[in-house]
């Protein structure tokens, strides 16, 4: 319900970011337990499956064996019909499946030849199901401390590298953090010349 309500605060641009959780501090500090990788994909699959059954639908229930819902109703409905956009995190095969069912928008995060046999199977797992591959969008993720040996924002030559390179890989949106001493000339130029040539 808190989705459905910035969905319409934002007047339907929500995209509404799932993932099975992958950081153990993030867990920690917040106080979350962090079950094995196999409990926690098994537990998003559920979750992802309820999500999309009750944010398109009226009325909905579901037993899974995490999560249970009886006769629950969505309304007001999200702005977005049938739901608002799903953008998945996603790294492994299981995670991928998932993606190929339920999500409009995939994220990920690796080096570039990790993530170009990460949407090469996500491609094959999409066609495995009739599913069109390009109706789900593509998205990378850096942050500042993961090591990846590579830095987009050391420079623009190195952003318009970092960014041509997965772009080549099929990913067309970028999250990209930035580091706290982040040279701001730099991002400003970045923003006033690099990103308008490219839409």
């Amino acid at each position: 319900k808190q989705a459905v309500t910035v969905d319409h605060l934002s007047d339907g641009r929500l995209e509404l970011g799932v993932g099975a959780g992958w950081m153990e501090l993030e867990h920690e500090i917040f106080g979350i337990e962090f079950p094995e990788t196999k409990e926690r994909v098994d537990r998003f699959a559920e979750a992802v499956e309820l999500l999309d059954t009750y944010l398109s639908n009226d009325e909905s229930s579901f037993a899974g064996e995490h999560y249970q819902l009886e006769g629950v109703f969505n309304r007001p409905a999200p702005v977005q019909q049938p739901r608002p956009p799903l953008v998945m995190g996603a790294h492994g095969p299981r995670m991928l499946k998932l993606v190929a069912r339920y999500a409009d928008a995939w994220n990920s995060f690796a080096p570039v030849d990790e993530m170009a046999r990460r949407n090469a199977r996500l491609t094959a797992l999409c066609e495995e199901i009739g599913r069109d591959p390009a109706s789900i969008k593509r998205s990378v993720f850096y942050g500042v401390n993961q090591s990846l040996d590579e830095n987009p924002w050391a420079s623009v030559d190195a952003f318009e590298d970092y960014v041509g390179r997965y772009a080549e890989t099929g990913m067309q949106e970028f999250i990209l953090q930035l580091p706290q001493d982040a040279d701001r000339d730099l991002v400003e130029r970045i923003a006033s010349d690099i990103l308008p040539k490219d839409g």
